[in-house]
């Protein structure tokens, strides 16, 4: 009797029970910085919905090398709670704005150690079906040559002396042209 009077108040009122949507999780790909600077690893989520109050970021750090993820941030009921105990303790800062869908966050005087794979992920009930997007953390002592800025430093040798060669050409050009021009006015 009471899932028929359910039904019929649905039928008549219009009443339909909200559903769920998929929602979208986007970071970077890979990200490179230097030891003792700070990073900002962003997050950002598209939704069908408005941005609900109950939204919530997470995010989880594996080191290079490890098979186990750490859980580092976590947002949620407009607060944000930061692993007080874990490898970014007093190093990672809340930088994101969730009524604007951003969970990013910032590391701070970043260490060797810091290598590895964040992951964020984001709930916007009722969206909470997504999958969870990584970025990889690379920490360098120095800056890295890297192939396109010698290949770019090539073709710039190459074009350089290319245009050399054609102002040579045309001024040997002119000079010829007008030492005959000057002997035929003689």
């Amino acid at each position: 009797m009471l899932t028929f009077l359910a039904l019929t108040s649905v039928a008549f009122l219009g009443i339909v029970p909200e559903q769920s949507q998929a929602i979208a999780i986007y970071t970077g790909w890979e990200r490179h910085a230097l030891v003792g600077s700070d990073i900002r690893l962003s997050c950002s989520f598209f939704s069908w919905r408005w941005t609900s109050e109950d939204v919530t970021f997470s995010w989880t750090y594996r080191p290079d090398g490890s098979r186990d993820s750490i859980s580092i941030f976590h947002y949620t009921g407009g607060a944000a709670y930061v692993d007080n105990k874990g490898p970014f303790r007093d190093r990672l800062e809340f930088v994101g704005n969730p009524g604007r869908r951003d969970g990013s966050i910032l590391l701070k005087n970043l260490e060797l150690n810091d290598n590895g794979t964040f992951t964020c992920d984001a709930k916007n009930p009722p969206d909470i079906v997504g999958r969870p997007s990584s970025v990889r953390l690379l920490v360098f002592e120095k800056v890295p040559i890297q192939a396109g800025v010698i290949t770019g430093a090539i073709i710039g040798v190459v074009l350089g002396l290319l245009v050399l060669i054609v102002v040579i050409y045309y001024l040997m050009r002119f000079l010829v042209a007008r030492r005959v021009f000057s002997l035929s006015v003689r």
